[in-house]
């Protein structure tokens, strides 16, 4: 069993080529990140990097071990992992998910509920808050929206738009 902590990375949605490649949909806001990493997981297994590119939006791996098109092939459609400390530090403001799902979300002090999933949208992630009735509220997360966030405290504090507890 692996003992470390573990963040999604991605998905392997393809090969690429015919030595081995995999491509993956980078499931991280800096795709760039691959190329700090010195090995991935994939169910467990630990695979180290030897060559990462791009492609599109894609991000092309050659794992060690998986040298063939068939190699590859059954990896397809298999979530990717990284050890949080390979990520390095995040730009300000940045959080990872893992660390933000479970937060207590406050309006003036008023909890309204945890956050229990984050939707990404395109243009704006949507914070999917659960409060104590199970009822879901679904907050943009934008700046007038999220006013502060403190992950030692699990508390996020927000600005609820009026007409949204409606």
């Amino acid at each position: 069993m692996i003992m470390h902590t573990l963040l999604q990375a991605g998905k392997i949605c393809n090969t690429h080529g015919v030595k081995g490649f995999v491509k993956i949909i980078p499931w991280t806001d800096f795709p760039e990140v691959f190329e700090n990493f010195s090995h991935i997981f994939v169910e467990e297994k630990k695979y180290n990097i030897e060559k990462v590119s791009y492609k599109k939006a894609s991000v092309l791996l050659k794992l060690s071990g998986v040298d063939t098109v068939s190699d590859a092939e059954k990896l397809k459609d298999k979530t990717v992992y990284c050890t949080k400390d390979e990520l390095g530090d995040l730009p300000q403001d940045t959080y990872f998910v893992a660390d933000l799902l479970g937060c207590f979300v406050y309006d003036n002090e008023k909890l309204i509920g945890k956050l229990k999933d984050i939707i990404s949208t395109g243009s704006a992630d949507v914070y999917e808050i659960e409060d104590e009735s199970r009822k879901c509220i679904y907050l943009p997360a934008i700046k007038e929206n999220i006013l502060s966030i403190d992950i030692n405290e699990k508390k996020i504090m927000v600005s609820i738009p009026e007409g949204l507890l409606e």
